[in-house]
């Protein structure tokens, strides 16, 4: 959901070289020469002269002609979990033991969940413990050809549940894991999508390393 442009002058208070600019939100990074991230404040009243984008205290990112504004768009118009999450209406979503009320009322905006047990577009499961893990099979057959799994674990030190537990038992399933998203002030959610040409569970993978969330 964020931006990318190689070959942008950069002038900042340190300094005036060429770079690549990122979006990484809500993070404006750049790197060349002369580096700089930029957040909060430094964001708060961006403007477009011409074919620069103009940061709050005057750092300066010429781009190529027509794109300050639409990168002044992006910036003023960050993505929101359902973006992140990959929601799009017409889609056919699926939850299971996620009893979170603003999160369904906010996917509600956006579309409807059902019960469904095939051609499934977006999946999200709650987990607790490694109990429920049992059900993963049978969910995930249910998957359509681009679906995704989001499974949904609290987060934190007093987690019932490690990363690199959540991990190898979604891994032992044959569902490879392809992002992380911060889904609310106490869960994160890991996405996983059915390993090609897996159809039973392949051999558990050890996997020490946590996910840090997405902003």
């Amino acid at each position: 959901m964020g931006k990318e442009a190689k070959g942008v002058w950069g002038q900042l208070s340190d300094g005036e070289s060429d770079g690549k600019l990122l979006w990484e939100p809500p993070k404006l990074i750049f790197r060349g020469a002369v580096r700089g991230i930029f957040q909060g404040h430094a964001l708060r009243d961006l403007r477009v002269e011409g074919d620069d984008l103009v940061l709050t205290d005057g750092t300066r990112f010429t781009l190529e002609p027509g794109q300050a504004a639409k990168w002044l768009h992006a910036i003023q118009n960050p993505p929101g979990r359902l973006d992140k999450l990959g929601v799009k209406p017409g889609q056919t979503v699926v939850v299971e033991a996620i009893d979170d009320a603003e999160f369904l009322d906010e996917l509600s905006t956006r579309v409807q969940p059902v019960e469904a047990y095939e051609n499934i577009d977006l999946l999200f499961l709650g987990v607790e413990d490694l109990a429920d893990f049992d059900q993963l099979e049978d969910l995930a057959g249910g998957l359509g050809p681009k679906g995704a799994l989001w499974i949904v674990a609290q987060k934190g030190k007093g987690a019932p549940l490690k990363d690199a537990e959540i991990l190898a038992a979604a891994r032992e399933r044959g569902l490879v894991d392809t992002k992380v998203c911060a889904f609310s002030k106490t869960h994160t959610a890991l996405r996983f999508v059915v390993r090609k040409g897996v159809a039973a569970k392949v051999a558990p993978v050890e996997d020490d390393a946590g996910f840090d969330d997405e902003d």
